[in-house]
């Protein structure tokens, strides 16, 4: 056989380059297709913003008024019509998914109103009371000191209980759709909540809340665009006289002009602003179908523990027994049978065998099917 010679290398280098670099050129071309094809239907829909999934996320579609079930759905769908809903996820409901952190940062948000209502009366914005409005509150006035304590630790308890309450969402896929938008607004009032935590720690004005509104602050000037120490903030014509930092403090020091801002922001400002996201963060609860619940899926290692199944092998006879003695399963119709191998199986009650018949077959749990209602 002839051995080749360089002139056909080349050749053969030069077709498998051409080659590789005739699909990738076609591969550039599918995929600026597939793009322009996506432009134009993304175009066509930006001509109806109602069929966007933004508005979609935000507003819901209003129900034909001429058919008798849609007229129904109307009102049972109102919140301001039909306060409760119609009908619920019973999982949804319970404390094991939700953690009822939703519910006690609300309580917690209804305790921290109260008792700033009744501290308002006994406290003065000013230099010169502030501190000593807090010491006469802890020492003179009747249940005074657990009065502030009572203030000082739910507003504690309020931020831990919200970071748990988005981190059992996010656990949950809660955020995704069709409640994104309402994830949105979770995460305005997660926001709102840590204003209200820090400006509520300058209002005793001793030494802890100084430096730490002056650290804060001062991390303030570092902000993008609007601080003058921040990317852009130069360029903007940002100075330590017009930033956001001189506009959170009233001046260019932790003073009086601080002192009064942080009361306003922390007793009116931030408290009204929160209680309008949290009405619509209620709203859309409501209108996406109430609380989400777990899927609507039984895994196999969750009808059986992996321990049981051990001491089904070593003792199938008392662990049977066991399972009749504590009947925690819901009708007999609905069963599945998990056999040695890990599988699953349906089995109908016609073919229903007891578990000496079938010894080898593995363990038998009745498994309740949730209704599940959809939103």
């Amino acid at each position: 056989m002839d051995p080749e010679r360089p002139d056909q290398k080349e050749t053969k280098q030069l077709t498998t380059g051409e080659k590789s670099d005739t699909s990738l050129v076609q591969k550039v071309k599918d995929q600026t297709s597939a793009l322009k094809d996506r432009a134009v239907e993304e175009a066509k829909t930006y001509k109806d913003p109602q069929d966007t999934q933004l508005w979609k996320s935000i507003f819901r579609v209003s129900h034909d008024r001429s058919d008798p079930r849609n007229r129904s759905l109307a009102i049972l769908s109102n919140v301001f019509l039909h306060l409760h809903p119609a009908k619920i996820n019973r999982d949804a409901v319970r404390y094991p998914f939700t953690w009822g952190m939703g519910g006690i940062t609300f309580y917690l948000f209804i305790v921290l109103t109260f008792t700033g209502v009744l501290l308002m009366f006994y406290y003065h914005p000013t230099k010169v009371d502030a501190f000593k409005d807090i010491l006469y509150l802890e020492h003179d006035v009747p249940f005074g000191k657990l009065l502030r304590n009572m203030h000082r630790w739910a507003a504690h308890l309020m931020v831990i209980t919200t970071w748990l309450h988005m981190f059992r969402v996010v656990l949950t896929g809660s955020y995704k759709r069709p409640r994104e938008f309402n994830w949105c607004v979770g995460v305005v009032l997660l926001v709102l909540t840590l204003l209200l935590s820090f400006t509520g720690y300058l209002l005793p004005d001793d030494q802890l809340g100084f430096w730490a509104v002056t650290v804060g602050t001062n991390m303030a000037r570092a902000t993008p665009m609007m601080g003058h120490e921040g990317p852009f903030g130069a360029q903007l014509g940002m100075t330590a006289y017009n930033d956001v930092r001189f506009g959170l403090l009233g001046g260019s020091i932790v003073d009086s002009n601080a002192l009064l801002r942080s009361y306003i922001w922390h007793c009116i400002g931030i408290p009204l602003v929160a209680s309008i996201f949290m009405a619509v963060h209620f709203w859309r609860i409501r209108k996406d179908g109430g609380i989400s619940g777990p899927a609507p899926v039984i895994l196999p290692l969750g009808i059986v523990p992996p321990l049981a199944r051990q001491v089904h092998r070593s003792s199938p006879g008392i662990f049977h027994q066991n399972c009749n003695t504590f009947s925690f399963c819901a009708a007999p119709a609905d069963r599945t049978v998990i056999d040695g191998r890990g599988g699953t199986r349906p089995q109908s009650n016609g073919n229903r065998r007891t578990h000496d018949e079938q010894p080898n077959r593995g363990i038998e749990a009745r498994v309740p099917v949730p209704t599940i209602a959809r939103p």
